[in-house]
């Protein structure tokens, strides 16, 4: 007998295809979701991410730039500053101090164990070029206060007739403010003693508020406060007002800080770090009797 024809299995049905439109639907409602995350997060920080997205340009821009650019000066105040760091490069301080900056603080240290890498230059040449010059250390809140102060004084050849040292107080990263206001208190104190001088606090309008206001008003305040018509906080709680984190000057490369102080230049002089005290002269030898 023939063999019966051999029965062919129908092939298993093929596993639905998810419908394309579903995963465009999905596709661009995350899409929506991230742009109003975007929109949301850009309306509350506008002001720092434009500020971020100028100093980028500035720096990506840098080679372009001269050194001859400069900021018009801040209306209703005489005496206008800096401050720098390394950040800014090599620094033509005869030609800055040729364009009504008074005063400069310059980075010397941060942290435990960092030492600002033109320092010393900026140190030499700004005093040389007639700038009244203080120095400043960049407050790092999880390291010893101690540690810190003793690195700075290692540092900084403060002498009588400069501005007294600052500690900059704004690094977000800690855990305790509590712990955070003992060390920057341990800093202060220790570097009022070392030099003979009561140091500058300086840190930004938000950060002071909300962790060191009302804490350390005995020490003079230098607020950075940008893109206001004036500091949120009364003239009698600061001294200098650092208006803008991207100014430009002619000597400087790219950006630099800008500030002014609050009194004219006598009052600005009567900062500094005073005289040592004249050695007590030995008494006089009493004659012998006779």
């Amino acid at each position: 007998m023939p063999n019966p024809p051999a029965t062919r299995r129908p092939a298993p049905p093929a596993p639905p295809r998810a419908p394309r439109r579903a995963w465009r639907s999905v596709l661009l409602a995350g899409l929506l979701a991230l742009l109003t995350l975007g929109t949301v997060y850009y309306l509350r920080h506008q002001v720092q991410l434009n500020r971020y997205a100028r100093r980028a340009w500035a720096t990506l821009t840098k080679g372009g730039l001269t050194g001859r650019e400069k900021t018009p000066l801040l209306a209703g105040y005489s005496v206008h500053g800096i401050d720098v760091s390394a950040y800014q490069g090599r620094i033509d301080w005869p030609e800055v101090a040729r364009h009504n900056v008074r005063f400069a603080f310059i980075k010397a240290s941060e942290g435990a164990t960092m030492r600002d890498a033109r320092f010393a230059r900026n140190w030499r040449e700004a005093r040389k070029a007639g700038v009244l010059c203080g120095a400043y250390h960049y407050f790092q809140p999880n390291r010893d206060g101690q540690i810190q102060a003793d690195l700075f004084a290692r540092t900084v050849p403060l002498a009588p007739g400069d501005l007294p040292p600052v500690l900059d107080v704004e690094a977000p990263n800690f855990h305790d403010v509590a712990v955070l206001r003992r060390e920057v208190a341990r800093w202060l104190r220790l570097i009022e003693a070392h030099y003979g001088v009561r140091p500058i606090l300086y840190s930004n309008h938000s950060f002071y508020k909300r962790h060191l206001a009302g804490h350390f008003d005995d020490y003079p305040l230098w607020l950075a406060h940008y893109e206001v018509e004036r500091p949120a906080m009364p003239r009698s709680k600061w001294i200098i007002w650092q208006h803008s984190d991207e100014a430009y000057v002619p000597g400087i490369r790219g950006v630099v800080d800008f500030n002014v102080f609050q009194g004219n230049f006598e009052a600005l002089k009567a900062l500094r770090v005073p005289p040592a005290p004249a050695p007590k002269k030995a008494p006089a030898p009493k004659p012998a009797r006779r």
